[in-house]
């Protein structure tokens, strides 16, 4: 299978690999997964459930293979509508700690919203059930800081498509500053529309800096479609413009499993890439789906997969 031992990144074949070691466990079952890694070396595995309208549920891990939980502190949720925004469709959750702060951007009801913790299990709430305010809908928030400071989110617009913004946001990270809005990325490559449908999807994104140089990691075609998949984009500014690549970098020939995407690039304690991401239940069924790890390096101006590093995530 494609690898970083091999220039080919396409979604031509599919092969199936040998059954994961943890297939005798229970699989994790979440979409649209983030790790945020603690100062004490705890890993957290937050996502889009597979029932997305109570809230998230959180479960945490020191060696990335095995996992317990749910561990929120409400019930095993970390994040419910009781105390924060929200009545339905919690998606695509990301944690991160500013100070002694920790901060879980989401959606709810198709808006981005944001609530804090004093713990990464949570519960986060918000004084006021509140969303950041954005034209239309909006989904996928990802904040990005910058080495000068600033903060950005990354986010998806639902118009014509969906549609990759980056707007900077306000001091407190409680609203961004619309006139700063300006979108970054929409289906244009083959391999971001296999099916040439007239919504395109381009979703998901998850921004790092590396030198002088942006790497926006994000997935492209419906959820639904075995072809979906993660490319990267590399840009000199975070508003772009952005270079894509023109094959897709995590796909179903290189990892050998339908609906490869939505994830979340970060570096475990070693020091090393990887990137969270789900598939399809199964070659047939598309749910629910299965919440996956894979190593990435860097390969020139982009990333590639790591040979045997794929699994799935269990407990």
């Amino acid at each position: 299978m494609p690898s970083c031992s091999s220039n080919e990144t396409g979604n031509d074949v599919i092969q199936k690999p040998d059954t994961p070691k943890e297939s005798k466990k229970e699989i994790l079952t979440e979409a649209d997964p983030t790790i945020f890694l603690d100062d004490d070396g705890t890993y957290y595995l937050y996502g889009t459930g597979s029932n997305s309208d109570y809230g998230f549920y959180i479960y945490q891990s020191k060696d990335l293979n095995t996992w317990q939980g749910p561990v929120g502190n409400a019930n095993g949720l970390c994040l419910t509508g009781a105390t924060s925004f929200g009545t339905t469709g919690f998606w695509a959750p990301q944690v991160f700690k500013k100070g002694d702060t920790y901060y879980m951007f989401y959606t709810a009801n198709e808006q981005i919203a944001v609530a804090k913790s004093n713990s990464p299990k949570g519960p986060f709430t918000q004084d006021n059930k509140s969303t950041i305010t954005i034209p239309g809908k909006a989904i996928d928030p990802f904040v990005f800081f910058d080495t000068d400071g600033k903060a950005y989110l990354y986010h998806v617009r639902l118009q014509e498509g969906n549609r990759i913004f980056v707007a900077e946001m306000t001091d407190d990270l409680m609203c961004i500053n619309e006139e700063t809005a300006t979108e970054c990325i929409h289906a244009t490559e083959q391999w971001e529309n296999t099916a040439q449908v007239s919504w395109g999807v381009t979703e998901g994104p998850t921004v790092l800096k590396i030198d002088d140089t942006y790497y926006m990691f994000y997935s492209a075609n419906d959820f639904r479609n075995i072809d979906y998949a993660v490319g990267v984009a590399t840009s000199n500014s975070p508003y772009g413009p952005w270079m894509k690549s023109t094959r897709s970098v995590i796909n179903r020939a290189n990892i050998g499993y339908y609906g490869t995407g939505h994830g979340d690039i970060f570096k475990d304690v070693q020091d090393n890439w990887n990137y969270v991401f789900h598939t399809h239940n199964s070659f047939t069924e598309v749910s629910p789906r299965k919440t996956a790890i894979v190593g990435l390096k860097q390969q020139g101006t982009s990333f590639c997969v790591s040979d045997s590093t794929f699994h799935y995530l269990s407990k």
